[in-house]
């Protein structure tokens, strides 16, 4: 039985935030949520959350998330503090326990199943992870014997010129067999200049005690400030787009185009540069987004083509072409092979197969039938100060341009409306609809008072009062 602790009850003072650190988002997802997801892959029989600053906003971003336990650690004291109210939850737990920080969400799932397993292969009273970094300095070092076995830890500060050659550190990532823990950790002490009790005290009491590497330093980085949240975005980006190019989606310039973590991506996808796609995205074969474009939230069908536009909240059917210049929000739903054109928006707006607004449109609340054309400019007008209501437009109906359609207001099929018509009543099928003003024409009419032709005519800047 392996049971999980995930440190999550500090603040991070550093980010300047009122946000609890570990809720601060990466990829699409929470800090604390990269490190459960990661940790689900040891198959843990308790999840347990330490939580503390704001432990409530921690607790509803979590709620969704099965089998979680929170545990509430009133004071910060450290992480030794944090693992002592572990003790009533896990009181008579035979397994192993495995200790994770909630601001360190770069760990891949195969280290912490290296981890567990070298722990439990060898027996191990407690197992820490560790990493070979670069520069090393500030860190504590670990030092080993050939068989890997834990020797001691040496703070940076205490090291000697040789010592400071060592480039193990500590990650603070531990697999502790929970029996033995469960007995040392009423023994820690605050002794120190913070006050604080270290679950690194705790190796002390312990043997034998192992030190794994993790295969990649980066995955160990923790996140303390907003710049280190912005470098473990760049390495999780790479990670994202490094996975979906090997899948078979060609990215052009990698490097101006984002991708979250909960999106996914079918073969033979084609993302453009500058394009960036959010949350629970999905995009079927064979389609082109980009360049300059956003999806969020958003199922889109194979072979679509979004250009230079929005797409959020909503569904798009195989062969729509949307943009350039287009906005889909408000759960909008596009049928096959329609075209949403320049300077288009839908809201909350369902549209049938091949059904056209090519340009200069709003479409909101609204119905549209198969193979409808809006004309340029058409406007379906769903608020009228206090609600909103529906518009309801039936197969092969055409709006000419400048047609406004004034909810609620249906429309049956084959109906044409003529441009610049304001249209207030339904209207029934094979119907020719004119709702405009009759144009009157008087010839030989001009404004009082105006000149003969060919001196200044009534528009110009001339003050009419005083021609000189």
């Amino acid at each position: 039985m392996v049971a999980v602790a995930v440190l999550a009850a500090g603040r991070g003072t550093r980010m300047k935030s009122n946000l609890p650190k570990v809720l601060h988002s990466l990829g699409g997802r929470s800090l604390v949520e990269w490190v459960l997801n990661s940790a689900s892959a040891v198959e843990p029989t308790h999840r347990l959350v330490i939580v503390g600053y704001r432990s409530d906003m921690v607790r509803t971003s979590l709620q969704s998330l099965p089998d979680v336990e929170f545990v509430e650690q009133a004071e910060q004291l450290g992480t030794g503090h944090a693992i002592q109210q572990l003790l009533g939850p896990l009181e008579g737990f035979e397994g192993d326990l495995l200790v994770l920080n909630g601001d360190v969400p770069l760990l891949r799932p195969q280290t912490l199943q290296t981890l567990l397993k070298t722990h439990q292969d060898h027996g191990n009273a407690a197992t820490i992870l560790t990493a070979q970094l670069p520069d090393p300095r500030g860190y504590g070092r670990v030092f080993c014997n050939g068989q890997n076995q834990l020797k001691q830890i040496v703070e940076d500060r205490d090291c000697t010129p040789a010592q400071k050659q060592n480039r193990r550190i500590n990650a603070g990532i531990y697999c502790f067999r929970w029996a033995d823990l469960a007995r040392v950790l009423p023994q820690l002490k605050a002794d120190n200049d913070q006050q604080e009790y270290y679950l690194t005290d705790a190796v002390n009491y312990l043997s034998p005690v192992m030190a794994v590497d993790a295969e990649d330093y980066q995955e160990i980085l923790g996140i303390n400030d907003r710049k280190q949240l912005a470098a473990a975005y760049e390495v999780m980006q790479t990670r994202i787009k490094d996975y979906w190019m090997a899948t078979g989606v060609t990215l052009i310039d990698p490097d101006s185009i984002t991708i979250d973590d909960t999106v996914q991506l079918e073969p033979d996808v084609i993302i453009e540069p500058q394009t960036h796609l959010r949350g629970q995205t999905v995009v079927r074969a064979g389609s082109r987004i980009g360049p300059g474009s956003l999806v969020e939230n958003s199922e889109l069908a194979e072979g679509v083509t979004v250009l230079y536009s929005v797409v959020s909240d909503s569904t798009v059917g195989a062969g729509t072409r949307v943009g350039p210049y287009a906005h889909l929000r408000g759960h909008s739903s596009l049928g096959q092979g329609c075209r949403i054109g320049n300077f288009v928006e839908l809201k909350k707006a369902t549209l049938g197969d091949r059904t056209n607004a090519a340009h200069l449109s709003y479409l909101g609340d609204a119905t549209l039938g198969d193979r409808v054309n809006i004309g340029a400019g058409t406007i379906t007008a769903n608020y009228d100060g206090v609600n909103k209501h529906r518009t309801v437009i039936g197969d092969r109906t055409k709006t000419g341009s400048n047609s406004v359609l004034v909810a609620p207001v249906t429309l049956g099929e084959d109906v044409t409306v003529a441009a610049g018509s304001v249209v207030t009543k339904d209207v029934p099928s094979d119907a020719l609809v004119v709702a405009r003003a009759k144009q009157i024409v008087k010839s030989g009419w001009r404004l009082k008072g105006a000149k003969a032709a060919g001196v200044e005519d009534p528009g110009s800047e001339a003050n009419p009062a005083n021609p000189a």
